[in-house]
């Protein structure tokens, strides 16, 4: 047993026993394998250094009430991953590929998936990035592909509780951009003005369309979803937005499972006045309610500032009861990778 005080993990790195690498060389994938190693040794003039060519995900390993290892939708990262290596001109990893390197790593660390009781989790990253001896603006010849997991806690310390959040004036991503693909740059991009809000009180910041500043996209580095007073689940539309699979989950738990009418749509910031309840989602955070939005020197509240929303609590007991074990989900989103 491991020194890790499960019921007060925060979001931060604890290395574990196993790590997945697997090179791309003269056109093809290796088999990959398990690593006692959590580093890799790069060439100084790798593209993933100076150019940014690379990719990665974010997922989780679950242990439910009786043992079980599940996964949550992990096609949906491995296809998402694939998009990134398109964008970015990147080999793709092929689904089976990239599920079958979760769970080797996954189950090479159950020892390091927290108990059910603790509702923390055995948190993925899997990435992919250009690798070998370059130097022009150009696609790399080799690749990396690897997978190493942490056990984590809440991404915010406060748990289910809201937050505020500031519109910001910079952008995270450009019209016809990377918006849309999970690569490094668009995150980078992010730092600055996550520390400004920080800096005044806030969880994070609201980003608005680049090309208007006049609807917004992201909240921080997830999804914003608003829930309207006549109780239509909405979350923005746009091609520079990085599909989230938690929002793509909420979508269908708010329509199959709580009965509301969804939208996917264009999300004013200065018609906020239609939603009573507001949120950020994404598979770190899963939802972070939102209490407050600070913009033009005023803060927009929305529920409560202390209080969760009843949709925003519904929304999130319903997808970690899913992603748990707790109840059945739709078909295929719940995979059973072993037992602990």
């Amino acid at each position: 047993m491991h020194n890790i005080d499960y019921n007060n993990l925060g979001f931060s790195y604890t290395k574990t026993k196993y790590s997945y690498i697997s090179y791309y060389q003269d056109g093809k994938w290796d088999d990959g394998q398990l690593t006692e190693s959590d580093t890799i040794t790069i060439s100084a003039a790798s593209t993933c250094l100076h150019y940014g060519q690379q990719g990665f995900e974010g997922m989780k390993a679950y242990q439910s009430w009786d043992g079980r290892i599940l996964l949550f939708r992990p096609d949906e990262n491995a296809k998402r991953l694939i998009s990134t290596c398109n964008r970015l001109l990147m080999p793709e990893v092929p689904i089976d590929k990239f599920i079958d390197a979760i769970k080797k790593v996954v189950i090479a660390n159950k020892e390091f998936i927290p108990p059910f009781e603790s509702k923390a989790t055995l948190y993925i990253r899997p990435y992919i990035i250009g690798v070998g001896d370059n130097l022009g603006v150009r696609s790399a010849s080799e690749f990396i592909f690897g997978i190493f997991v942490s056990p984590v806690g809440p991404y915010f310390k406060q748990g289910l509780s809201p937050v505020n959040f500031m519109v910001t004036e910079y952008d995270r991503a450009a019209p016809h951009g990377t918006g849309h693909v999970k690569v490094g740059g668009n995150y980078a991009a992010s730092l600055y003005p996550y520390k400004l809000a920080k800096s005044l009180g806030y969880a994070d910041c609201i980003y608005l369309d680049p090309q208007t500043h006049t609807k917004i996209e992201e909240v921080g580095s997830a999804n914003f979803f608003g829930i309207t007073k006549d109780n239509v689940f909405v979350t923005p539309k746009s091609p520079s937005i990085l599909p989230s699979i938690t929002k793509k989950s909420l979508l269908y738990i708010a329509k199959h499972y709580l009965g509301m009418d969804v939208a996917e749509r264009d999300v004013y910031i200065n018609n906020l006045d239609v939603f009573k309840e507001a949120g950020a989602c994404g598979t770190a955070a899963v939802i972070s309610p939102i209490g407050g939005i600070f913009y033009k020197n005023k803060l927009h509240v929305f529920h409560s500032e202390t209080e969760v929303g009843p949709i925003t609590r519904k929304l999130y007991d319903t997808l970690t009861a899913i992603q748990f074990g707790d109840i059945e989900g739709p078909e295929g989103w719940v995979i059973e990778v072993g037992r602990i």
